[in-house]
């Protein structure tokens, strides 16, 4: 593995575009399957149809874009459970091949940026968003484009680094045009350039703070808002200049308001134990019983978490910055959840911060390789393993009967 390794050192597009074609054959493979609506896919498929129709408002609690996405799936492959869901995996592709990108970028090397790409491929979460029609999935993808367009900036030379920080800038207005929670992001990136620029004149030459931050916060909310524009032909009740922040203060009141307790709500804290996952779907459907879990893959869940305390332990004794972002971007993903006005949580709102543990776990096996030597190897085989056995129910496989689902219930909490 080694060799081969050292032969693409210098050559990441290849790889990149590899990695892509795997992914996407990997998420695609019966992603017509179940041919009913899924989950919540009962709100965004009506809100994508509504929208591609410029018919009305539905579903106002959310941004456009990621209906707008799921309605294009529709245009182009028809009203169909494949249309519904054919961007989705698209997105997830886009969120592995991103993550290559980020720690190639970030390490220089191909060992880590390899084992984050299969990490996030196989860490079941990824897997399970890529075959439905929801928001979290475009989001995530933005999110992620986002942060490798900023780091690609900082290695650009003077005359190409405002491109490519734009580039960014429009990402993250569009990750937050398909769900709020994006947001935050724009102000960690900002944070994280002021940070990794200082003392260091070297990165992001010839870009001013000041000129990074103004294109980083009003390029991202003049992206978002220009997410809108279907919005203003709608037949009924149609957005209007004067009425699109007003709007905004709707959404707000939508997304806060208190909800009745609901079977599948946990508590934030449970999210990264991977103690309470939901069940999409798990009935007789298309034939057969099926079940669709949304649960991370336990080595990658609770390993990550001892990868970012040893990142993050890493970085207190040495100050390795590629320790301090790993560790860092993670525990800032995950820290926003407890101040976010939300009466209820649900294990899926876990899905960015539960991708970003592929990149501490990555950065660990590379910072310690003498320690480790080829233990990363060893790891991702069990990940794999892991994969393979949860398939039945990550993938709406058909089952043996009603409690087929006994099989993989590893904890109490999980049925």
């Amino acid at each position: 593995m080694s060799a081969v390794l050292r032969r693409f050192a210098d050559r990441p597009w290849p790889v990149a575009l590899l990695i892509a074609v795997v992914a996407q054959l990997l998420f695609g493979w019966r992603l017509a399957t179940p041919t009913s609506l899924v989950f919540d896919e009962v709100h965004y498929v009506p809100a994508a149809r509504t929208l591609l129709a410029l018919a009305r408002p539905q579903n106002i609690e959310h941004p456009l874009l990621a209906k707008e996405l799921i309605g294009l799936g529709i245009w182009l492959f028809g009203d169909t459970s494949l249309g519904w869901r054919a961007l989705s995996s698209v997105a997830a592709t886009g969120v592995v091949t991103g993550m290559f990108a980020l720690l190639w970028l970030g390490t220089r090397r191909m060992r880590p940026a390899i084992t984050g790409a299969v990490l996030t491929a196989l860490n079941f979460t990824v897997f399970v968003q890529a075959r439905i029609a929801m928001l979290d999935g475009f989001m995530a993808a933005f999110v992620v484009g986002g942060a490798v367009c900023l780091l690609w900036a900082m290695h650009a030379p003077p005359g190409r680094v405002g491109r490519r920080w734009a580039a960014g800038a429009a990402m993250l207005g569009l990750a937050t045009a398909c769900k709020w929670t994006a947001a935050p992001y724009v102000a960690f990136a900002g944070i994280a350039f002021l940070l990794l620029r200082r003392g260091r004149p070297d990165r992001w030459r010839g870009l001013d703070a000041e000129v990074a931050l103004a294109v980083l916060g009003l390029g991202s909310v003049a992206v978002y808002f220009a997410t809108f524009l279907p919005a203003f032909f709608y037949a009924e009740q149609p957005l209007t200049w004067r009425t699109l922040i007003p709007f905004q203060w709707t959404m707000y009141q939508q997304q806060t308001q208190v909800l009745p307790p609901h079977t599948y709500q946990s508590a934030w804290w449970t999210w990264p134990l991977d103690i309470r996952p939901i069940w999409y779907l798990y009935e007789r459907v298309d034939w057969a019983q099926r079940g669709i879990l949304l649960v991370g893959n336990p080595a990658v869940w609770w390993g990550g978490l001892v990868a970012v305390a040893a990142c993050a332990w890493g970085w207190i004794r040495t100050r390795d910055v590629r320790l301090g972002v790993a560790a860092g971007l993670w525990i800032a993903s995950f820290a926003i959840w407890p101040a976010i006005p939300k009466s209820l949580g649900f294990f899926y709102y876990y899905y960015l911060p539960g991708i970003w543990l592929a990149i501490p776990i990555a950065v660990a096996f590379d910072h310690w390789r003498a320690r480790v030597d080829r233990w990363d190897e060893a790891y991702l085989l069990l990940v794999a393993g892991l994969f393979v056995y949860f398939y039945p129910i990550l993938s709406a496989a058909p089952l043996a009967g009603e409690r087929s689902f006994l099989r993989w219930m590893w904890l109490r909490s999980w049925p």
